[in-house]
């Protein structure tokens, strides 16, 4: 009976969870058509065509788009609600997230690691990506396979995308969704051009906080196992996965040799030898420290 009790008491709190979560999503998202896209509130399954009810949004518990960026998020929750509309006039899907972040300290990369998917591994702007002005609001879109719009408003990440298998030229944007969706959640994104974002200076900037963003993760992991929040294994893991990434771009923009720095930690790390991979860290700031100053050159 115990054991019953403690299954319900947990089904109850999981679901007001859940619950208190849902009484804000209006706050993120539109839950009605926009223009001649429907808000979808129901689905059909494709085997019975049945129609299954949905309430035409979901809520998770992570940082969204930004989750594959590394963002940290081990100390504080983020939130993301999704929805998907779609326009018969249009023939096109479109899918909508907006997630709120905490207000943390990990917010002051919300921007760098927001374009992060709209670069090359080395941090250098696709041919996709660029810079659009809509009623006054700068967002960031990528045209790979479709179209993916993207911008800050405060601590909140916006994202509106869509797929298109046919010529991108003839099919006509959703930006009647951008711009509902710019009034709900204005740009706080300064102003810049296209020019702006592949001028050299820019570029270096965004690989050097990018060189910095890693080192930082590094730090904020061995916090939170130091604090106990953390196990030893998973902190060494995202040590060595953050300081690959550093030694790589140092590697190519600084010319240091980066083979066998990251053979050493992947050696350290099959063997859990906490000590090697911290020592490293603290060498790697040191040598950052001293050369982040210094100019690069791009590909």
């Amino acid at each position: 009976m115990n054991k019953i009790l403690a299954v319900i008491v947990i089904c109850l709190l999981f679901f007001f969870s859940i619950a208190s979560y849902a009484q804000n999503v209006s706050n993120y998202l539109i839950l009605q058509d926009i223009g001649s896209y429907r808000f979808i509130t129901q689905v059909k399954n494709p085997s019975t065509k049945e129609v299954i009810q949905t309430p035409g949004y979901s809520i998770l518990k992570n940082a969204g788009i930004l989750s594959s960026t590394g963002h940290f998020r081990l100390d504080h929750k983020d939130i993301a609600y999704e929805t998907d509309c779609e326009s018969d006039v249009t023939d096109l899907g479109v899918e909508v997230q907006v997630t709120q972040h905490a207000g943390v300290d990990s917010d002051k990369w919300l921007l760098h690691e927001l374009d992060m998917e709209f670069r090359n591994y080395y941090g250098i702007p696709d041919l996709t990506y660029t810079v659009r002005a809509i009623n006054g609001n700068t967002i960031l879109v990528d045209a790979t396979g479709g179209r993916d719009y993207r911008w800050l408003s405060g601590n909140k990440v916006i994202k509106i995308e869509y797929t298109a298998l046919k010529n991108l030229s003839t099919i006509p944007e959703p930006l009647e969704i951008v711009q509902a969706y710019l009034s709900k959640h204005p740009s706080s994104i300064i102003p810049f051009t296209l020019q702006e974002l592949r001028v050299s200076s820019s570029v270096s900037k965004w690989i050097k906080d990018e060189m910095e963003r890693r080192l930082w993760l590094c730090d904020k992991w061995l916090m939170q196992l130091q604090l106990g929040k953390a196990t030893q294994a998973d902190t060494l893991e995202e040590l060595v996965k953050h300081m690959t990434v550093f030694l790589n771009y140092r590697q190519k923009y600084y010319g240091v040799a980066a083979t066998e720095d990251i053979a050493a930690l992947n050696t350290a790390l099959r063997t859990s030898d906490g000590t090697t991979i911290k020592n490293k860290l603290a060498s790697y700031k040191t040598w950052w420290s001293a050369n982040k100053g210094k100019s690069i050159s791009l590909p």
